[in-house]
């Protein structure tokens, strides 16, 4: 790695040898943690856009900033429940790509060898976990849920949540209106979506496993970071924690050049669906991987 306070450009390497680095970087963590952050990025192949990516479908051109708030939910919930019905549908209409499940086969191949994995995931889509993702966590929430906006109740902020599959939709689908607005089923209230709004925090509730987050920074010997932009506050934290442990950080994204210099971080400038596969298999973990049987 880089000694200086300079990130190091990979985009002179060939893709060959862009895998044979982080490949061999993922090798030397043996038992330790190797820490994942993905970002909007690794859905694109899925046909999801990003939110501050560059393609012509990116969410940040909508204002997310003001759409995505409590404070639009309090002032227009009818509206604010159209623009995520929109969202979520597509969402939810994706599929896992294979970036999506090369991050499984390393969390398999990494847990075969005695060694530790964590995902955290900035994005709310359902993708990581179809895949087969099980150390996971969400800390901006999750599409395919709901909660109660009333406080207090057993529905709602710090720990309750409500599958959206058990919300009938199509009132409000047919007919937006307050009158049709999705209601808790306990108490009455307006329901509202189980993500991270822009004017939240993260220890908001608990599904967002903020604190987990936190506590294994302590023990990460490896960060990669997969389509994202780094401009987050959870990214923010990995990158510093990165910093004073002096652990290693790769960032994979065909747009990495734009991206934050930072102290060790290597940057692949590929995509992640091409290059994820590819180090799984110098690393002999394909997406069909399993762990050799006991003798």
């Amino acid at each position: 790695m880089t000694n200086d306070m300079t990130n190091t450009m990979t985009d002179t390497m060939s893709s060959g040898e862009q895998v044979h680095q982080l490949a061999s970087a993922l090798r030397e963590v043996e038992r330790g943690l190797i820490l994942v952050v993905t970002g909007a990025g690794v859905s694109v192949a899925s046909g999801i856009p990003t939110f501050r990516g560059s393609d012509p479908g990116a969410v940040w051109k909508r204002d997310v900033t003001e759409l995505g708030t409590v404070d639009y939910f309090c002032r227009d919930p009818v509206g604010s429940w159209q623009w995520y019905l929109d969202r979520f549908d597509g969402l939810l209409a994706a599929r896992p790509n294979p970036a999506h499940r090369a991050l499984v086969a390393i969390e398999k191949w990494q847990q075969a060898r005695g060694g530790r994995f964590l995902l955290v995931t900035q994005n709310i889509d359902t993708l990581h976990e179809e895949a087969g993702s099980s150390e996971l966590v969400k800390v901006h929430g999750t599409a395919d849920r709901a909660r109660c906006s009333q406080e207090g109740c057993s529905l709602a902020a710090p720990s309750g949540s409500i599958s959206r599959a058990r919300i009938d939709l199509q009132p409000f689908r047919d007919h937006p209106s307050r009158e049709t607005l999705p209601k808790c089923p306990r108490c009455g209230s307006l329901l509202r979506q189980h993500v991270l709004w822009f004017d939240e925090y993260y220890d908001g509730h608990r599904d967002y496993q903020w604190n987990r987050v936190q506590a294994e920074l302590a023990s990460m010997q490896l960060a990669l970071c997969v389509g994202t932009s780094f401009s987050v506050g959870v990214t923010e934290l990995v990158l510093r924690a990165a910093m004073v442990r002096a652990v290693p950080v790769f960032s994979v994204d065909p747009a990495a050049a734009g991206g934050p210099r930072h102290y060790g971080l290597e940057k692949l400038t590929a995509k992640a669906e091409e290059l994820l596969p590819a180090v799984c298999a110098e690393l002999g973990a394909s997406p069909l991987y399993s762990p050799p049987e006991e003798r």
